[in-house]
């Protein structure tokens, strides 16, 4: 019996996708895997982040969203890790995905990670008493920790009380940054820190 492909939900295969950006390529985990849900199994070992698949790690990210500001409602009460129920939304946006662009999911996903990462940001450093903005490179593994942030905030507060769906904000969310529009918190988010970062050099 030969051996069969191991497909996302049985349906996407990983074969084809590739990172584009060289500073990732080691980052976003495209490990094939049927259902995204290894339950903690890399929790204990070193960067273990690089060995969650991205799917994965974007459907964990929807579990605890995050507050805005001092607006800690956003991430108590509401955000209750539902991993099925989150998993299941994963599942409807990657379909959309596909209808949408007639292309694989998961490469429409990994490019719109890609093109919404900021390089760049902003640290403090004090001297003397005094403090100053100084710009230095991000490095890869909190560029994709801060876009998948991005993309969660921006769905889950889009759809906070019910104004739209959160499988129709995380498709517009991720569609935006794969067509580099303007409506998307991540690639607005992405702008804002390289701009800081290049008025501080």
């Amino acid at each position: 019996m030969a051996d069969m492909e191991i497909k996302l939900y049985n349906k996407w295969s990983f074969s084809g996708v590739v990172v584009e950006d060289a500073g990732l390529k080691d980052y976003i985990n495209l490990r094939p895997i049927v259902v995204p849900r290894t339950n903690g199994y890399y929790h204990n070992t070193p960067f273990y982040k690089t060995k969650v698949n991205i799917v994965e790690r974007l459907a964990n990210r929807l579990q605890v969203i995050g507050h805005k500001g001092k607006k800690h409602r956003y991430s108590s009460g509401h955000n209750t890790g539902k991993a099925k129920a989150l998993s299941n939304v994963v599942r409807n946006v990657l379909e959309k995905i596909e209808h949408k662009t007639k292309e694989n999911p998961i490469q429409v996903l990994v490019t719109a990670i890609e093109n919404a990462s900021p390089r760049e940001e902003v640290i403090t450093i004090e001297r003397s008493g005094a403090r100053y903005a100084q710009a230095v490179d991000m490095s890869p593994t909190r560029r994709v920790d801060l876009v998948l942030r991005y993309l969660a905030q921006g769905a889950g507060h889009r759809a906070f009380n019910g104004s739209v769906l959160l499988e129709d904000a995380l498709f517009e969310e991720i569609m935006d940054c794969y067509n580099l529009g303007k409506k998307s918190m991540a690639l607005s988010k992405k702008i804002e820190i390289e701009k800081m970062a290049a008025a501080a050099k």
